[in-house]
């Protein structure tokens, strides 16, 4: 999907931004002057040029875009609403970041590797895992149920940042094993937040990233909030600009343009899978909602702040530039909504009808040939267990 550049950009688009605020001035500020970043579509729907990204999509490519975005959206809002009615115990929502998201999974190759958060359900969307695999994490049910090595979807990660040096290990591996240098070489690519910026394990993996000049993307999804804190508070300086300290190209993306993110992902993959090392892909976004469902976003942050990233949501971006192009109507926009109401609809069903786990299932997927001391454990389990039958246990 789209041609790109043949040569790497120059490292980074945008410029510095200095702080105006002290520390204790930044909770709850009004929305701040955006950063210059590579962008394709403006808010109003409007082609942009770029001197060294670019897309050249088909119509039917453009409205799958649109599908895409939609969906994941529509799933996202039906896990909300699922938590909140007591079938998950936690929902981390992507509702914001679904151009970021689904830009770059869908620049992703089958031979890549993706390493997510535990927020990336736009891109498991892409890499064509089935969207109610995530839910028994969330219900306390299983710890992900999806096979990394079929689809090239890692596991969700808990642990905050320790993905980027899972992927980083990984692509050093690739890089060992000479998958890289032609146009059918592997890459990886590894997403993080703003708040993960801060972490000890995403420093070591940007350092070990360029050293070893391994093939990976370092996609950091700027949503300009680390749980309750906002950017401000992670670093002064932009997070794409970190990648000239760690030796290699850094860019920064608009997060709500769909079209921009797939070139600029496009183009760090390619340059990852031909030797050229790691990029990191800074994509300037919105968390709209809470940071996860036990979250209140409205003790750290303003209304008018939400309103003004509202006018830049990236689905209706994509939808106003479809009308203006004339690429899709009126009955292409409401199969879109009756295949999301679907695929909502069998997610809701597989949630609610979820069984709760054995307490035996903790001795599952600890060995992969089992083991005697495990065998004994299990039995003295189920002792132990039928030593409560008949007390109403």
């Amino acid at each position: 999907m789209g041609d790109k550049p043949s040569t790497r950009p120059r490292s980074g688009t945008g410029r510095t931004r200095r702080a105006s605020k002290r520390d204790d001035e930044v909770a709850l500020q009004g929305p701040t002057p955006d950063p210059e970043f590579v962008q394709l579509l403006s808010p109003d729907g409007e082609r942009v040029d770029h001197p060294d990204y670019s897309v050249d999509f088909t119509d039917e490519e453009y409205r799958g875009l649109y599908r895409d975005l939609v969906i994941v959206r529509r799933l996202d809002l039906e896990s909300t609403a699922l938590q909140r009615q007591g079938h998950l115990a936690i929902w981390a929502s992507l509702e914001g970041q679904e151009a970021a998201q689904i830009g770059s999974g869908r620049a992703l190759r089958k031979q890549d590797m993706a390493f997510p958060t535990y927020r990336e359900h736009g891109v498991l969307w892409c890499r064509g895992v089935d969207p109610t695999a995530p839910h028994g994490l969330f219900r306390g049910a299983d710890h992900g149920d999806w096979d990394p090595s079929e689809h090239n979807f890692n596991l969700y990660t808990l642990v905050i940042g320790a993905q980027t040096l899972h992927a980083v290990g990984y692509a050093m591996g690739i890089g060992y094993d000479g998958k890289v240098g032609t146009d059918d070489g592997e890459a990886v690519i590894a997403y993080f937040g703003d708040g993960a910026s801060s972490q000890g394990d995403v420093h070591e993996a940007c350092v070990f990233a360029g050293v070893y000049h391994a093939p990976v993307v370092l996609f950091c999804q700027n949503n300009q909030y680390a749980i309750s804190e906002p950017v401000e508070r992670q670093t002064r300086t932009p997070i794409y600009q970190r990648a000239a300290g760690y030796g290699f190209p850094g860019v920064r993306v608009d997060g709500n343009d769909v079209l921009a993110c797939y070139a600029v992902t496009r183009h760090a993959l390619d340059a990852a899978r031909h030797g050229q090392g790691p990029t990191l892909v800074e994509a300037y976004t919105y968390r709209m909602g809470p940071h996860t469902t036990t979250d209140d976003p409205t003790r750290y942050r303003n209304g008018s702040e939400v309103e003004t990233w509202k006018q830049r949501d990236p689905i209706a971006r994509v939808r106003t530039f479809l009308e203006k192009q004339k690429i899709a109507d009126d009955a292409f926009f409401a199969a879109v909504d009756a295949d999301a109401d679907r695929i909502t609809g069998r997610l809701r069903e597989y949630v609610i009808d979820m069984p709760d786990p054995t307490p035996e299932m903790l001795f599952e997927h600890v060995y992969a040939e089992g083991s005697p001391l495990q065998d004994a454990e299990r039995a003295w389990f189920r002792d132990y267990q039928a030593s409560f039958a008949g007390e109403g246990h």
